[in-house]
């Protein structure tokens, strides 16, 4: 109970009068904007340019970035931002790299991507994965420093909700729009979808805990980098909870990697990838996320990855069946229908542990170091998918993407057993 009210629905009814929860939302569309410009956009456009598969699949290795990023997080938890100081240090920070960003967004639309030169398009993109995978760093921060900790699982679920949104926005609307009026006009509408992250910056509320700062370096490595990571290796089984973290989107993020060249090659324009991707997609993951969140208040956070992950896994196989089909609408509604209901289910589930792992003291850090392991195998070993796709053909192709997910389950089953508290949620 909180003030009288069931915890579980006070956030629900003050949410729309309380200025926090739609800051998070429109910082949730910030944040899942440029995603898909360094990702599946970026792909789609390198695959209608006749770009080698090999090179298509090495696009996975430029979002490196949210991999490594817990290497800077201790800075832009630390150090004071370098412009709008006046906004505090968490909106500060945000409203430096918010320019920057749209900056970047605007000059990748206006490379020219060829089968013997790619190298300036790369680099932008890889430049536009830095800067938003600092602006996550910092989103991360604020909304587990500017919520109570009975208020992060509706704030996450509107955070949630803006990412997605922003997915669709930059994902199906980019492609629209590039067919019809080209590449360049779709990245400069793109570009104009961040801003609305520096709006939402300017009008949020700066969190009022700040991180007193001591006075010599070597203190400040230590609060900075040092205290975060010795006050996780601490915990029982921390190992195991790393490798889990690591490879439990694998599967998925091996298919995603190529499934631009995929679609382009099985005949599929970017109005009917829009067109399946709009209402529909994002309607179907949107209630995966509502149904996850039920789930795990049903059995738990770590007995729900282990229900979503192997949705997840088997989602791939809707890939093979479309694969065989062939050039089939139908198909097609149904993989993406089933493929994001299931990511969904998994999203809210996983974001969910990751959250749970966090000491609010060190919660840049913490949480950037943990995200990043969410993704260090897709831009390692996603870099290298075209290989296996061009030998194995599609079918199989999918079928080890699905084998790919198995490890993961294996590793949470183990910790069901060995943390069994912690697996009842």
């Amino acid at each position: 109970m909180a003030d009288g009210v069931p915890v579980s629905v006070a956030p629900a009814r003050t949410a729309w009068r309380d200025r926090r929860f739609l800051v998070l939302l429109a910082l949730g569309f910030s944040a899942g904007v440029p995603l898909p410009l360094s990702g599946f956009v970026l792909r789609r456009w390198l695959a209608e340019s006749a770009i080698p598969i090999e090179l298509v699949g090495a696009t996975a290795a430029l979002g490196l970035a949210y991999s490594l990023k817990f290497l800077w997080a201790p800075v832009l938890d630390h150090v004071p931002p370098p412009a709008f100081r006046a906004l505090g240090r968490r909106r500060g920070w945000l409203a430096s790299i918010h320019p920057l960003l749209a900056l970047a967004v605007l000059l990748l639309g206006f490379t020219a991507p060829t089968a013997t030169d790619v190298t300036l398009t790369f680099a932008i993109a890889a430049l536009v994965a830095f800067l938003s995978a600092s602006q996550d760093v910092v989103i991360d921060a604020y909304r587990i420093d500017v919520l109570e900790e009975r208020e992060q699982g509706y704030g996450l679920a509107l955070y949630v909700w803006g990412y997605r949104a922003a997915l669709l926005a930059s994902n199906a609307g980019v492609l629209a729009i590039a067919q019809f009026f080209g590449w360049p006009v779709a990245f400069c509408y793109s570009a104009g979808l961040v801003g609305i992250g520096f709006v939402a910056v300017l009008l949020a509320p700066e969190p009022t805990a700040q991180v007193v700062a001591p006075a010599d370096w070597r203190s400040r490595i230590r609060v900075a980098v040092v205290d975060p990571f010795l006050d996780f290796v601490r915990r029982p089984h921390w190992l195991a909870i790393l490798l889990f973290i690591v490879l439990f989107k694998l599967g998925e993020a091996l298919a995603g990697v190529m499934t631009p060249s995929f679609y382009t090659e099985l005949g599929f324009t970017g109005v009917e990838l829009a067109a399946v991707g709009n209402v529909f997609g994002l309607a179907a993951i949107l209630f995966g996320a509502l149904s996850g969140g039920w789930l795990i208040a049903q059995i738990g956070i770590a007995r729900a990855l282990v229900a979503t992950g192997l949705g997840q896994m088997l989602s791939n196989l809707m890939y093979v069946a479309l694969a065989r089909t062939g050039h089939s609408m139908p198909m097609l509604w149904a993989q993406v229908g089933i493929e994001n209901f299931t990511d969904g289910l998994a999203d809210a589930a996983f974001l969910a542990y990751l959250s749970s792992l966090t000491n609010r003291a060190f919660s840049a850090t913490q949480y950037a170091l943990l995200s990043s392991l969410a993704v260090f195998a897709t831009r390692t070993l996603g870099a290298f998918s075209g290989y296996p796709a061009r030998w194995l053909g599609w079918p199989d192709f999918f079928l080890l993407t699905t084998a790919a997910a198995l490890p993961a389950m294996g590793i949470m089953l183990y910790l069901l057993r060995a943390l069994p508290a912690e697996g009842r949620g």
